[in-house]
């Protein structure tokens, strides 16, 4: 019995952090690479002092077979860290083709994706990933405008996100698509939801999750990176921007989704069937400081 519990603690092999989209807490996780290939977002930095590399290809097959000996009921699998589409295709076509034949209840295979290295592959490479079994891509959009994506250093336009977007839904993956509430700040907190609802109109996805930006020890200078005055956005101001984004997006048929733990308070519905009913509970949420839909801070968490 202790050499199982070694072997279920062992397997698979993480070097921490490790992190995940909130909707696969149920996925079983392979790192098949360690940390961020394009590590250099402000607001960001989790990945901080965890220098990136792809895994030993061999090396992640055997943890592959390893692991569907012990969960050979697994149905979901999220491939980590930061950004697995940066892997060749041929890779990528290797341990997706594995992965399905070692786990034979497996219904779907998930990772985030940069839109750079969207970008930088191939169309009819795209489509062969997704036909072999690559479900889903999480994809940071952040915000539509280009001043802050400028500001936080996240390296690709609003433009690029687009496009790589709709190279992702043109391969036939559903895409989930990120946006932080705050990043903006005060000044720019107008232009930051209107420009990103543009933007997330544009990219058409499947899902779009809005978290709040907080600040912790991994992101605790991003401030003295923004311009003077800059500061986190209150309750009010962060439910007057989330409402004035959702107002710019006309994705019908996508869900979106403001219930990660980091917001006051929580939102869910679809697009555009809900839109009207998400406006109307935020105003009656607006209209009352002490309403028991606000999340406290102390249970609000990143």
């Amino acid at each position: 019995m202790a050499m199982f519990l070694v072997m279920i603690r062992d397997v698979p092999r993480y070097v921490e952090p490790v992190y995940r989209p909130p909707s696969e807490a149920r996925s079983l996780i392979f790192q098949v690479t360690y940390g961020c290939s394009s590590d250099q977002c402000t607001f960001c930095r989790v990945y901080r002092g965890k220098k990136f590399r792809k895994r030993n290809e061999q090396e992640v097959l055997k943890e592959f077979e390893t692991a569907a000996g012990l969960y050979p009921r697994t149905r979901r699998i999220f491939l980590a860290d930061g950004d697995a589409l940066v892997l060749s295709p041929r890779i990528m076509l290797s341990y997706l083709e594995r992965l399905y034949a070692l786990f034979p209840e497996l219904e779907r295979v998930t990772a985030y994706s940069s839109p750079q290295n969207l970008l930088r592959k191939d169309p009819d490479d795209l489509r062969a990933i997704r036909a072999a079994g690559l479900n889903m891509l999480y994809i940071g959009i952040e915000s539509g405008s280009e001043r802050i994506l400028n500001m936080v250093e996240k390296g690709v336009t609003p433009d690029e996100h687009v496009e790589a977007c709709l190279e992702a839904n043109a391969a036939g993956f559903e895409t989930s698509l990120t946006v932080i509430l705050g990043l903006g700040g005060p000044r720019y907190s107008e232009e930051h939801a209107i420009e990103t609802g543009r933007v997330l109109t544009a990219c058409a996805p499947t899902y779009i999750g809005a978290l709040t930006l907080m600040l912790a020890e991994h992101n605790a200078d991003f401030p003295a990176s923004m311009y003077d005055g800059w500061r986190l956005l209150d309750i009010a101001e962060t439910l007057r921007e989330v409402r004035l984004m959702i107002e710019n997006i006309s994705c019908d048929g996508c869900t979106f989704r403001a219930n990660h733990a980091s917001n006051w308070l929580a939102l869910k519905g679809r697009l555009m069937r809900d839109r009207p009913r998400l406006l109307s509970f935020i105003d009656d949420v607006l209209a009352d400081p002490d309403s028991p839909y606000l999340r406290p801070d102390d249970f609000r968490a990143l």
